[in-house]
C-alpha cells in the first residue's frame, strides 16, 4: 500500500508527520503494555476490586492532571507539556520495573503515575491536533492515527504474548515493560522536532464550562463525551481479563488483540477514506448500535470463541464511531466562542466530562464487585455501562455546524 494511494489528496506537512509519528509510538508501546499491566496486577491480586483502584486512580489523576495541564499549556510551550507527559509514562514502566511482583502493593502510585503522564500527554496531543489539523484533514488524520494504532495492536499484543509465554513470566514481563520504556524514551527525542508553540493569554476554564449554556452545539458534545466514558472506564479493563481467565494464556490475548486490531486497521481504513462530514451521524449511529449488540455475546457467557466474535465485531464499531466523532468534536470547537485563543480550555473541558463518565463506570464497577457476587454482578453491569456509545449518537445529532474560519495558527 502506496503512501500516496493511503493519504490521497492531503498535504502531509512535517508537523503532521511528526505528530503521527509520535501518536504511532504512543500506540505501539501501550498495545505492547497497557493490557499486560492489568493482567500483571491481575495475577499477584486475583481481585477485580483491585483492578478497579488501580484504574480509578489513574481516572483521577487523569482528571487533575489535565486542568493542570491545561493552566501550564497557556502558560509555556505546549510542546513542553507534551513532553512532561510522556516522560511520565516512561517513569510509570521504570517504576513497574523497579518493583515487579510487588506492584499489586502499590496499585493507587502506579495508577497516579499513568494518570499524571496520560493527563499531560493528552492535553498537549489534542491541543496540537486541533493546531496542526484543519476541518478538511481531520478526518484523514483521526483515521490514519486510528490505522497506525491498529498496527500497533496487532504487533504490540502478539510479540508481548509471545515474549511472556517463552520467557518466565516475570522475566517476559519486565522484558515488555522495558521496551515500551525505550519507545516512549524514543518519543520524547522527536518531541524536540516538534515545531515551538507558545501561548499566551488567561485560563478561562470557568468560561469555557458555562459556554455550555450560550452554545447548544458545545453542550450536545460535552454530554456525549460523558456517557463515552460511562463505557470506557470499565471495558478498558474487565475484557483482557475475561480473556486471560477464560484461557489462561498470554498467548491467547495476543491472539485477541492481533483478531481486533487486524480487522480495526481495515476499518479504520475504509472509514477514513469513505465517511464525509454529512454522513458522520449516520455512521456514529451504526456503530453505536453495532457496540451495544456486541455486549449480547459475551454478557452471559465469555468464552474464548465468544470473546473472539465480539473483538470482530466492535473493531468495525469503533472506527464508524470515532473517526466521524473526533472530527465533530474539533470542529465544533472551532466553532465555539473565541475558539482561536480558547482551545485549550475547550479541550480541557471535553476531557472533564470523558473522564467524569470514565470515574462514574469504575466507581459503580468498584461498588458492584465489593457489595455482590461479582460473578453475578460483572454481567449486569457491563450491560447497562456497556450502552454509552449508543447514546452518543442522540447528542450528535443535535449538532447544527456552521461555516467556520481556520483556526491552526498561533492566535
Amino acid at each position: 500500500m502506496k503512501l500516496g494511494n493511503l493519504i490521497g489528496n492531503i498535504k502531509l506537512t512535517k508537523e503532521l508527520g511528526l505528530l503521527l509519528t509520535i501518536g504511532g509510538l504512543y500506540a505501539l508501546s501501550i498495545a505492547l503494555s497497557n493490557t499486560f499491566v492489568n493482567i500483571f496486577l491481575w495475577k499477584q491480586s486475583g481481585e477485580f476490586k483491585d483492578l478497579g483502584l488501580y484504574n480509578m486512580a489513574t481516572i483521577i489523576l487523569q482528571l487533575v492532571t489535565f486542568t493542570i495541564a491545561g493552566r501550564w499549556a497557556k502558560k509555556i510551550d505546549r510542546v513542553i507539556v507534551f513532553r512532561i507527559g510522556v516522560i511520565f509514562l516512561a517513569l510509570f514502566y521504570l517504576t513497574v520495573l523497579f518493583i515487579g511482583d510487588k506492584a499489586s502493593t502499590y496499585l493507587l502510585l502506579l495508577g497516579c503515575l499513568l494518570g499524571i503522564g496520560y493527563g499531560f500527554y493528552w492535553l498537549a496531543f489534542n491541543v496540537l491536533t486541533f493546531e496542526v489539523t484543519e476541518p478538511d484533514t481531520r478526518d484523514f488524520f483521526n483515521g490514519f492515527l486510528g490505522i497506525l494504532g491498529s498496527v500497533g495492536g496487532m504487533v504490540g499484543p502478539m510479540l508481548a504474548g509471545f515474549i511472556i509465554s517463552t520467557l518466565t513470566k516475570t522475566t517476559g514481563y519486565m522484558i515488555v515493560f522495558g521496551i515500551s520504556l525505550g519507545l516512549f524514551s524514543l518519543a520524547v527525542v522527536l518531541s524536540f522536532f516538534l515545531k515551538r508553540r507558545p501561548a499566551s493569554g488567561q485560563y478561562l476554564l470557568k468560561r469555557i464550562i458555562a459556554e455550555r449554556k450560550n452554545d447548544k452545539n458545545w453542550k450536545s458534545i460535552t454530554y456525549a463525551h460523558f456517557f463515552q466514558g460511562i463505557r470506557e472506564g470499565t471495558y478498558a479493563f474487565v475484557i483482557t481479563v475475561f480473556v486471560f481467565i477464560a484461557t489462561g494464556s498470554e498467548m491467547a490475548l495476543g491472539t485477541f488483540g492481533l483478531i481486533n486490531s487486524g480487522i480495526s486497521f481495515i476499518s479504520y481504513y475504509i472509514v477514513s477514506r469513505s465517511i464525509k462530514s454529512e454522513k458522520r451521524n449516520k455512521s456514529i449511529l451504526i456503530g453505536g448500535i453495532l457496540l451495544f449488540l456486541s455486549i449480547f455475546i459475551i454478557v452471559f457467557d465469555f468464552s474464548y470463541i465468544r470473546l473472539l466474535i465480539y473483538s470482530s465485531i466492535i473493531a468495525i464499531a469503533y472506527p464508524l464511531i470515532l473517526v466521524p466523532y473526533t472530527s465533530l468534536t474539533y470542529d465544533v470547537i472551532g466553532r465555539g466562542w473565541n475558539a482561536g485563543e480558547m482551545r485549550i480550555e475547550y479541550i480541557v473541558v471535553r476531557e472533564m466530562f470523558l473522564n467524569f463518565g470514565r470515574l462514574v463506570s469504575v466507581l459503580i464497577f468498584i461498588a458492584g464487585v465489593t457489595m455482590f457476587n461479582p460473578e453475578k454482578s460483572i454481567p449486569i453491569m457491563l450491560f447497562v455501562l456497556g450502552s454509552g456509545h449508543s447514546i452518543i449518537y442522540f447528542f450528535t445529532r443535535k449538532i447544527k455546524l456552521t461555516p467556520a474560519p481556520r483556526l491552526n495558527s498561533q492566535e
